[in-house]
């Protein structure tokens, strides 16, 4: 995948592969210590029900950077 700036990403909508609209990305965490990233933060979609992904206790998903497929318009995460 080519270097994408964060900056880029903020507010970005995120779609799963089956096609459904999870929300826009609120934030991504990270490991201080690695420096690896950790999750992605979703503001949820009002469609957005029982999702499979964890939630904060802000109520945004927490989805694991690993299942990032693609970033361009949208971010496209494996569901």
């Amino acid at each position: 995948m080519p270097e994408i700036l964060a900056e880029n990403l903020s507010g970005k909508d995120v779609m799963g592969t089956d096609g459904a609209e999870l929300g826009s990305l609120y934030n991504i965490t990270m490991d201080l210590a690695s420096g690896s990233l950790e999750h992605l933060i979703i503001d949820p979609a009002e469609t957005v029900r029982d999702s499979e992904f964890e939630y904060s206790d802000q109520g945004r998903l927490l989805v694991p950077v690993e299942r990032v497929k693609a970033v361009k318009d949208h971010m496209i995460v494996q569901r």
